[in-house]
């Protein structure tokens, strides 16, 4: 059994997923199978239409005697996009946003015997917060596909003492071969962590604390996490009687001039654009086995990583990437929020935070991408972002995590500041070439979209700054070519679609793929590239495979793309 989230785990989960009743209404209710959303085809609901309340409901035995001493926290991993929680008649507690894990310690409200769990759950999609690309409208179009309402990542429980770890944050250093751990717990105590390698000890530190203790570890083995192996280091952490097991990875990300580093290697980063959605399970993944075979396929294409695009993936699948040395860019669903209204920004970054606070330990995130397309509002083109918002995102990420680089807004209006400048192109291989060479030899970097014209004129790419092109060519392929559109058109279309031009011949295809990525290989002022996409979603049919993860290239067409895609 997999955990719901290694990187923070203890032995004494259970998991709390069965048993689950659903209602629109709060009166008939009807099995459903969790973590999987009411509009997907495993939860056994499949209601693909607008479901702005919800509830769940779930008896469950409990015995005090079984666990005593500890307390009883129930955790979600996400639900979309608030929830209320109820136990046994009374209010838990409630929790916004819908796509970061939140727990509540239900023991003063426990019985012993029979126990009655209800979620109320609320989602608007006309409001203004983070819905990615989930449809506002009744059925998919564009780039908008279908919506997902209520739980839709695990549940569990865990049974744990007065004392015990609340959260920690590791800091690896490459070149002293150690680690750091910033450790916080609730209580006071005595705390120890061990570190393993290949399970062998290779670091140890103990000592007394109450709330927050910083401490370095030597490591007596130096073992980098590098692409393609994720080498990863496993920790053990003891307070009091609480033990919680964890991991991490030697390595170091940064950008020196326009390259990206890598425990002080370059290292030119091949990405391919990953949305984390499947047919039968929408936002959540059949099985691990499923998120092990997208990492894989990537693989098998020549890529050493994947923008993980408008949307905060499982835990799980993070942690595959770590043990595999792959590449990802962390990214918020950013898209549903007004950007022109600056009350927003609060809200955004208290969800964005809980992100950081997940995530930090995971070695494969190279890059924190908060933001996505910040541009005028696609409903109401009139408004313009307020710019303060972008900047107070980028500002607040870098001090919440200095390890790591960040851009500060993904193809969109890039503002003063910015770890790097990325930009998107779906135009022609000529029209991007030329691009790219004023880029590379007269530093100017000019994409329409890329600042913001109305609002200030004076922004310009800064010379000496890396450069991702971050989402290219988008190239619609199958067996028939229904529609094929310009970006502009993208988020209008309703019919299968791709960028520009489509192709019916694996073979062709291949060639514009080589056309693209050589051209877009020859300039040294790129740190990498990310082309979309790895598999089609829904109407959007531009993938490597199919929507159901199905080839659509022959082995031969595959080697070649993985042929270009390693020249490199």
């Amino acid at each position: 059994m997999y955990a719901p989230n290694p990187i923070f785990e203890r032995k004494n989960f259970k998991y709390f997923n069965e048993g689950w009743l659903f209602s629109f209404d709060g009166i008939k209710y009807q099995k459903i199978n969790v973590p999987f959303c009411p509009q997907s085809e495993l939860s056994g609901i499949n209601h693909k239409g607008f479901i702005r309340r919800c509830f769940y409901k779930k008896e469950f035995e409990f015995s005090s005697i079984t666990e005593k001493n500890r307390r009883t926290v129930v955790n979600f991993g996400a639900v979309d996009y608030r929830c209320d929680v109820f136990l046994n008649g009374s209010f838990v507690g409630s929790h916004t946003g819908g796509y970061t894990p939140f727990s509540f310690d239900i023991s003063p409200y426990l019985i012993n015997g029979k126990n009655e769990i209800i979620l109320s759950v609320f989602d608007d999609f006309l409001s203004s917060y983070p819905t990615g690309k989930q449809s506002r409208k009744e059925a998919s179009y564009g780039c908008f596909y279908t919506r997902t309402t209520g739980v839709w990542q695990s549940v569990w429980i865990e049974y744990v003492p007065e004392n015990h770890v609340d959260k920690f944050y590791f800091y690896p250093n490459v070149d002293k071969c150690t680690v750091s751990v910033d450790l916080y717990v609730c209580g006071k105590g005595k705390f120890s962590i061990e570190v393993f390698y290949d399970n062998r000890l290779v670091g140890f530190v103990c000592g007394e604390t109450d709330f927050r203790v910083k401490t370095d570890i030597s490591l007596s083995e130096k073992v980098l996490w590098e692409i393609g192996k994720g080498n990863l280091y496993n920790v053990k952490l003891t307070f009091c009687e609480d033990t919680v097991y964890s991991y991490f990875g030697l390595r170091k990300a940064e950008y020196k001039g326009v390259e990206f580093i890598l425990n002080g290697q370059p290292v030119y980063q091949k990405l391919v654009l990953n949305q984390g959605y499947n047919p039968k399970g929408i936002y959540t993944s059949p099985s691990p086995e499923f998120m092990q075979c997208d990492i894989q396929s990537s693989l098998d294409l020549g890529f050493n990583g994947a923008r993980l695009h408008q949307k905060v993936f499982e835990p799980y699948f993070l942690y595959l990437c770590d043990k595999a040395g792959y590449m990802v860019w962390g990214e918020f669903a950013s898209w549903g929020i007004d950007y022109a209204d600056a009350c927003n920004t609060g809200e955004f970054i208290r969800q964005w935070s809980e992100v950081l606070n997940r995530d930090f330990n995971h070695p494969s995130i190279i890059t924190w991408c908060p933001l996505n397309e910040v541009w005028y509002d696609i409903y109401a083109p009139q408004k313009e972002p307020d710019m303060r918002i972008i900047e107070s995102i980028f500002d607040f990420t870098k001090r919440f995590d200095s390890t790591r680089p960040c851009v500060d807004v993904s193809g969109g209006f890039h503002c003063q500041n910015t770890d790097l400048y990325d930009f998107h192109s779906y135009r022609s291989v000529e029209e991007l070439d030329e691009t790219l060479n004023k880029l590379q030899n007269e530093n100017e970097l000019y994409e329409p979209g890329l600042y913001n014209e109305r609002g200030n004129k004076e922004l310009r790419y800064k010379a000496g700054l890396p450069v991702n092109l971050s989402e290219c060519g988008g190239i619609m392929l199958g067996d028939t070519i229904n529609t094929v559109i310009a970006n502009e058109g993208a988020v209008q279309n309703t019919e299968s679609w791709g960028y520009g031009t489509g192709e019916t011949d694996g073979e062709a295809f291949v060639e514009r793929y080589k056309a693209l990525i050589e051209t877009v290989m020859k300039y040294p002022i790129l740190s990498g590239f990310c082309y979309t996409q790895l598999y089609d979603v829904e109407q959007e049919r531009n993938g490597f495979y199919t929507y159901d993860r199905k080839d659509k290239l022959n082995i031969r067409q595959k080697n070649a793309i993985k042929e270009i895609n390693t020249r490199k």
